[in-house]
């Protein structure tokens, strides 16, 4: 049986003569079976073990490889790191479960068809269009860490130039060309087969991290508690990559707001309205636990591990994802860093698509899947991309955090102070002009302030402190822009 918010809306959609034609549309796209311009059918809603699955193999995945080392080498200490990662990732559950999936579940769309109702179409194309390009860039890391796995068999290894944008060799570039088509192809496929391979993938991944973790410890000599709890071989990778790279910090509250936001675009950004309207119940809500405990904790830590372990054996400080599971486990390590890309790509990937299909609507969702691909690809073709994830994942999520903020908004507030809510979709606007000031305003400080150094911050802003900032913000500009510019009752 339907539940009652679902059948209000449909009804209501039902009782609007002008949406005719978009609702021919929306039959159109419902045969694709992902329900991009329509609310998911009771028939199409999976069960909670799909979402455990698929978020197990999206966050015990490819970013873990890059991300735990670069932990190790910002300067951030083992006791920071445990307890940081800790209450930062209870954060991260919480905010999905609370914040994301009560309302995909009373609405059951995609973010941007749900985006589209509330600013109109003309200004829900340019969040897309920043949306998908941002995602796909997220990706293009995920096709860079398998390609470096891919590549050790064939003695091409991967290297980070010293521009942002610059090519690695030609053999790493044409290797990340074939695995980004790989990639691409199984996003195309469709949620249920991106969820399918994660479910498959995520259990021998899980057991693959925890297996890095404990090599690297016993290649490090740290086999006891007494070992464990002094930490020295943490410290000591830390200060020789210092005494290379120079003196770094990363604080306890800096590694707490990362592992809170890094995806702050999913939750905060509500991206995940789009994964979790296929949810039977809300219960699916709390998945995201199993990737946050066991992917940003657990696999971070491990492959921080890696990197430590591969500084005592070889003084080598290179974060080479593939080459770092290669020292620990062999052919299982290598196995292990492709397919740790490709479950996180695939859902980036398939995120992304849905945003460029909110540019283009009559185009078919697999077609725009494959274009977020071949942008996936091209990014994934500059190494140096990768190695700037801890900053990316922040500003990425100050971008895109905001816009989940009117989405909040506008589904809790604006009937119970007398406006109307989906007001583009029931206005006929197709530019409303409070979300946009609403989204660009914050943004727009919060990248002044992540980008250029002021007094207040002279070493600039941690990208990651300005989601919740820009979060609140936004909600709080649209929901005052959007009493002035409304009606004062609505009929």
């Amino acid at each position: 049986m339907r539940d009652e918010n679902q059948v209000e809306a449909e009804a209501h959609v039902e009782s609007e003569p002008h949406l005719e034609a978009e609702t021919h549309l929306e039959a159109e796209n419902s045969t694709s079976g992902e329900f991009e311009r329509e609310p998911v059918p009771e028939s199409a809603r999976l069960g909670a073990g799909k979402f455990w699955g698929m978020y197990a193999g999206e966050h015990a995945a490819g970013t873990e490889f890059m991300i735990g080392p670069l932990f190790l080498a910002a300067g951030a200490s083992l006791q920071d790191l445990l307890l940081g990662l800790l209450i930062g990732n209870l954060l991260a559950v919480l905010t999905w479960r609370f914040l994301v999936t009560p309302i995909a579940i009373a609405k059951r769309m995609t973010l941007y068809y749900q985006l589209e109702r509330i600013a109109g179409d003309r200004l829900v194309k340019l969040y897309n269009v920043v949306n998908g390009v941002l995602f796909c860039f997220l990706a293009g890391a995920m096709v860079t860490v398998s390609a470096s796995a891919v590549g050790i068999p064939f003695g091409t290894m991967f290297e980070v130039p010293d521009e942002t944008f610059a090519l690695g060799s030609n053999d790493f570039t044409l290797i990340v060309i074939g695995v980004g088509v790989v990639m691409s192809i199984i996003a195309a496929a469709g949620y249920q087969v991106v969820a399918q391979v994660a479910n498959i993938a995520a259990p021998w991944m899980i057991a693959i991290f925890a297996a890095c973790g404990i090599v690297s410890l016993v290649q490090m000599d740290a086999n006891s508690i007494a070992a464990l709890r002094e930490g020295k071989f943490w410290q000591d990778a830390i200060d020789f990559v210092q005494a290379k790279d120079g003196a770094q910090q990363f604080g306890f509250w800096q590694i707490v707001v990362f592992a809170w936001l890094c995806n702050g675009a999913m939750h905060f950004g509500m991206a995940d309205l789009s994964i979790f309207r296929f949810a039977r119940s809300a219960n699916s809500g709390w998945a995201p636990a199993i990737g946050m405990f066991l992917g940003h904790y657990m696999a971070w830590i491990a492959a921080g591990l890696l990197l430590a372990a591969q500084i005592k054996l070889s003084q080598d400080t290179t974060a080479n994802p593939g080459a770092l599971a290669w020292g620990a486990l062999g052919w299982t390590g290598i196995i292990c860093v492709i397919i740790a890309g490709w479950t996180t790509a695939n859902p980036t990937i398939y995120r992304a698509g849905l945003a460029f299909q909110g540019v283009f609507p009559k185009s078919p969702r697999v077609a725009m899947t494959l274009v977020a691909g071949t942008v996936a690809t091209i990014a994934g073709s500059f190494p140096n991309l990768s190695n700037q994830l801890l900053g990316f994942v922040g500003t990425y999520g100050t971008v895109l955090g905001p816009m989940g903020a009117i989405i909040f908004v506008d589904h809790y507030l604006m009937k119970r102070f007398g406006m109307r809510e989906e007001n583009a979709f029931h206005s006929d606007q197709s530019f409303n002009i409070a979300v946009l000031l609403a989204w660009a305003i914050p943004v727009a400080i919060g990248l002044y302030l992540i980008f250029v150094p002021t007094s207040l911050f002279p070493d600039k802003l941690f990208a990651a402190y300005a989601v919740v900032p820009c979060w609140i913000a936004s909600g709080a500009i649209y929901f005052v822009l959007s009493k002035m510019m409304q009606p004062r009752t609505i009929a």
